[in-house]
């Protein structure tokens, strides 16, 4: 490996994508806060966080993949220099955003009314309910912060959204504080003030995102081509080409974690702490991942619109160097500090020793996720977003599900199975996702 070739790519993927991990790292000191807050709240509120946040992450994480169509368009309009199209995309964009806002609130709310049927502990039902009404409000703003957030980072500006997501994050954490413990006048909300302190703070991060983008210089010219043009049938068209295949891939990824919590329910209240507590250390590598991911997405997109293929792949090359970087740099110390990561969490011993055991397969899938995350991304730099979903399809349903039922409840290894199976649903993705990411660059 030449260094000198990759690294003027690792200089642009950092500059790049530092502002956006550092954004992450903000909502992964929020997920800590939330299961520390909550966990030292009581177990059984740990418990129905952990069951409420992983059904919802699917949600969530659907909606981003669905924004994320719109960052090849942008990052291609910019790396042409045709600044006034961006402003037209991102005023489609809201409108394909906000329409499948309101898909998945209703989704949400038949699922509310039936996660009685879902087998989880009968003393968790109630609390489940409530804390997942709180959340599905939340899910319009989510979505209006993901058509700005695409936008900004398709046009290499990174900080504004870093920086609103670190204050939105940490307005949060203060909410929790004071409604989950009664501060400051307030009731004692135990898992519902959490809910409703997330929800505030979206509801912020939009209103601070909308008032950047309207009134600050740095989009006028953005803001111009907003003003001027129409929803058309073809950006809707596009977009939805796009995003439906990307929200699709991240849904079926997330699907896997979320039937592993689901699966992980059916074992009891303390496996399901245990895999809370797991889920937030996990979001450590995961979000940092994501950073470098959307990075290697804009830059792709970027060289994509100027038709430099060479250059495309040696940023998804350079990503995943990093991506191994990162891999190392966090998962060693997490690895060594295993058999104490869990009292961080809670005092209940059982859920500790549970958390050492779940860090091995954890530690086991960093490569394959790193892998995966490089190369989806690539592909979605390169608009090729179609063969994602298939893909996903393959990896996550027809083996890490099955797997997952297959070495916790055959084989009786409980969790402890549930989370060997998470490597080999990852691993594959990230093997088919790189073969599929050569074949289509050696096409153009």
């Amino acid at each position: 490996m030449d260094f000198h070739i990759y690294k003027p790519h690792y200089k642009a993927l950092l500059h790049l994508g530092i502002p956006i991990m550092i954004g992450q790292l903000g909502m992964i000191v929020l997920s800590f806060a939330d299961t520390l807050m909550i966990g030292h709240h009581s177990t059984e509120e740990l418990a129905a966080a952990s069951f409420v946040n992983n059904v919802f992450n699917l949600f969530i994480i659907f909606a981003n993949g669905f924004s994320f169509g719109l960052t090849p368009i942008v990052g291609a309009q910019f790396g042409r220099n045709e600044l006034h199209d961006i402003g037209r995309s991102l005023k489609n964009s809201l409108l394909t955003n906000m329409l499948l806002a309101i898909l998945i609130t209703a989704i949400c709310f038949i699922l509310y009314l039936n996660i009685h049927r879902l087998g989880q502990p009968i003393e968790l039902i109630s609390l489940i309910r409530e804390y997942f009404l709180i959340l599905t409000n939340s899910i319009i703003f989510i979505l209006i912060f993901n058509a700005f957030k695409q936008f900004a980072d398709g046009i290499t500006d990174t900080k504004t959204s870093m920086y609103i997501l670190l204050g939105g994050n940490l307005l949060n954490i203060i909410g929790n504080y004071i409604l989950i413990y009664g501060k400051l006048g307030f009731p004692e909300m135990g898992l519902n003030g959490a809910g409703y302190s997330t929800l505030f703070s979206r509801i912020i991060m939009v209103v601070a995102f909308i008032l950047i983008f309207f009134f600050s210089k740095r989009y006028k010219v953005y803001r111009e081509g907003f003003f001027r043009s129409y929803i058309n049938k073809t950006d809707f068209l596009l977009l939805n080409k796009l995003g439906w295949p990307i929200a699709l891939q991240a849904g079926m990824e997330t699907a896997s974690f979320t039937f592993s919590a689901v699966m992980v329910g059916w074992l009891g209240t303390i496996p399901l702490a245990s895999h809370q507590i797991m889920i937030t250390i996990s979001n450590i590598c995961f979000m940092m991942y994501y950073g470098m991911g959307s990075a290697v997405a804009v830059r792709i997109s970027n060289f994509n619109g100027q038709h430099d293929i060479q250059n495309v792949q040696r940023t998804a090359n350079a990503g995943f160097h990093l991506m191994l970087c990162i891999a190392c740099c966090l998962g060693i110390p997490i690895l060594l500090c295993r058999n104490h990561l869990g009292s961080l969490f809670t005092d209940n011993a059982e859920v500790v020793a549970l958390v050492a055991q779940l860090i091995i397969p954890f530690i086991v899938y960093q490569l394959g996720d790193g892998l995966q995350i490089t190369f989806a991304n690539a592909l979605r730099g390169i608009a090729d977003v179609k063969p994602v979903m298939y893909i996903a399809f393959i990896a996550y349903f027809m083996i890490s599900i099955p797997l997952g039922y297959f070495f916790g409840f055959v084989l009786h290894l409980n969790a402890v199975g549930i989370w060997m199976a998470l490597p080999f649903g990852l691993t594959s993705a990230g093997i088919m996702y790189y073969l599929r990411f050569l074949k289509s660059t050696k096409k153009r």
